[in-house]
């Protein structure tokens, strides 16, 4: 008998319409052109600027682009999952929020964060409700208004980040395809490196975090690019030996859209050409929870059945992991 496993039949997405470029930020910061994409791979990224939309807008809006392309009717969704590091509110789940403004009237919901790594660990928390039997339907999305978190005074941080939302459906599968193995990993050492430090419960809003500009990222890039390597690497590795796929025989890789040269040195690591990594993160920069919805979104007419797909994923936390599933 057939393992039921939860396959993508589904895939929607969002990026807003405002584009900020590097020649933009040129006018606004020291940095030019050249030094931006030499160093990240950045060309431009899209920007949510209207003050009345925010990351539940963006993730409903990715949500009704699966439903109009595939078909699909809202009432029959069990469940939405919404990876968020950047909610509407700190109370009032942003996936509440969500299921009103998608129609998804039959759906329960909740926010899951896990940064740069939400997306993957949404997946697999939505495979296993499909794998129990309990839901037929879930939508997994991921969606960052990462402009709002963001200063645009500080040149090493701004130039990376970019606003948009992806989703999925997973329905249950058995023949073969699917969610098959994921193998994540947790380290809070990782806090000191890359966190929003103000505006949780450890230190609250006040006049002096805001004029500290204490609730915008704060990012040590080195530390970041090395753990994000070693951590994407190493968990692919570990991944596709207990998949027992060899190289030749991945036939995709979507990593996080965090920085080319990262994704470039993981390429080198594990040993599969950079042919088969799919990479936009020159049209979006880093969107957060979204770059592997959106990639996936982006690049959906290139998966065939069957194929083999490695996903992995390196985020605040620290937080990282990775994911195979067969198409």
């Amino acid at each position: 008998m057939n393992t039921t496993k939860a396959s993508i039949i589904a895939i929607g997405g969002y990026v807003p319409e405002t584009v900020l470029s590097n020649t933009d930020l040129e006018k606004r910061i020291d940095t030019t052109d050249e030094w931006i994409t030499s160093r990240t791979g950045i060309k431009e990224r899209r920007i949510l600027d209207d003050p009345t939309l925010a990351t539940s807008d963006m993730a409903s809006f990715a949500i009704k682009d699966l439903i109009k392309n595939y078909d699909i009717n809202p009432l029959d969704i069990d469940c939405l999952i919404l990876a968020t590091s950047t909610p509407d509110h700190i109370l009032t789940p942003a996936a509440s929020l969500v299921c009103e403004k998608a129609g998804l009237k039959s759906a329960w919901g909740f926010d899951l964060n896990a940064a740069c790594s939400g997306f993957l660990y949404a997946l697999s928390v939505g495979a296993s409700f499909i794998e129990s039997g309990r839901y037929k339907n879930v939508v997994v999305v991921g969606a960052d208004k990462m402009s709002s978190i963001v200063n645009y005074e500080d040149r090493n941080s701004c130039i990376l980040f970019g606003d948009g939302a992806g989703a999925v459906l997973l329905q249950p599968t058995t023949d073969g395809r699917g969610i098959h193995q994921n193998i994540f990993r947790t380290d809070g050492t990782g806090a000191e490196f890359l966190s929003v430090r103000a505006g949780g419960s450890l230190l609250s809003t006040t006049e002096e975090t805001i004029q500290n500009k204490q609730h915008f990222v704060h990012q040590e890039g080195r530390t970041v690019f090395k753990h994000a390597v070693r951590n994407m690497s190493g968990t692919s590795k570990e991944l596709m030996e207990k998949a027992s796929l060899t190289p030749d025989m991945v036939d995709w890789v979507i990593p996080h859209q965090a920085n080319l040269r990262i994704i470039q040195a993981v390429s080198e690591e594990i040993g599969i050409g950079i042919e088969k990594f799919k990479v936009n993160i020159q049209r979006y920069g880093n969107t957060t929870a979204a770059t592997i919805p959106l990639c996936l979104w982006d690049f959906k007419n290139d998966f065939k059945k069957g194929d083999n797909l490695v996903i992995t994923a390196f985020g605040a936390g620290f937080s990282w992991g990775s994911m195979y599933i067969k198409w």
